[in-house]
């Protein structure tokens, strides 16, 4: 994936993007502030931004305004946010749109270039990637009576998975299952979440978004 990085902390960004190219992915650009990511998108047309969420002036939310720009002006171009702390609204907000092409994970898992170059090119494929610690959070806060709570255990594991953006494979190896197992608790989970089969429906993204939206 062709991939642009925006962090003001020059040493995170230059560090972000080695740890993208180390697990093959192209780094087309680095910006420091919201406008020169977005001057960058435009210029370069990546496949996906890697955005800090709190950037420069105010360090409150420039980098999720600027992730809702590229998703509205340059849909193209998929977009994975960091964030120092779990915030639900947050991700909620950058995942209002049902189109894929997000991810919502924190800055630790930055340190493991796989799990972060795994989930750029999930957002880049078009899916959506949640981080694992907001997931679990949501599904434990499952109101009584949600869909979410029709869930047992084993599928809010699955759930859980399919939000990091794992295949069906990764989601068998992590869980100890089958990958026939996996596919028939999928199945229960879009069934129980009342996702329609329509064609053009990704079911996987759709699946994750209502994670945010129970």
């Amino acid at each position: 994936m062709r991939v642009v990085v925006a962090d003001d902390v020059l040493l995170v960004r230059t560090g972000v993007a080695r740890l993208l190219e180390e697990v093959g992915h192209l780094v087309v650009g680095q910006a420091g502030d919201a406008n020169t990511l977005v001057r960058l998108v435009a210029t370069e047309s990546p496949d996906v931004a890697v955005v800090d969420i709190r950037m420069p002036p105010t360090f409150t939310d420039e980098g999720l305004r600027a992730a809702e720009r590229i998703r509205r002006e340059y849909p193209g171009t998929g977009v994975v946010v960091l964030s120092q702390y779990v915030v639900r609204a947050y991700a909620e907000q950058l995942m209002s749109q049902p189109t894929g092409g997000t991810g919502y994970l924190l800055k630790e898992r930055v340190v493991d270039p796989v799990v972060l170059g795994d989930a750029v090119r999930v957002v880049g494929d078009g899916g959506c990637v949640v981080d694992p610690d907001l997931a679990a959070a949501v599904m434990d806060e499952a109101r009584e009576g949600s869909l979410l709570a029709r869930l047992t255990p084993r599928e809010r594991d699955v759930m859980v998975s399919m939000a990091q953006g794992r295949s069906n494979y990764a989601i068998a190896d992590e869980l100890g299952l089958s990958e026939r197992s996996v596919e028939s608790v999928i199945a229960q989970v879009f069934a129980k979440l009342d996702l329609p089969t329509s064609k053009g429906v990704n079911r996987r993204v759709a699946a994750v978004l209502r994670l945010l939206d129970p």
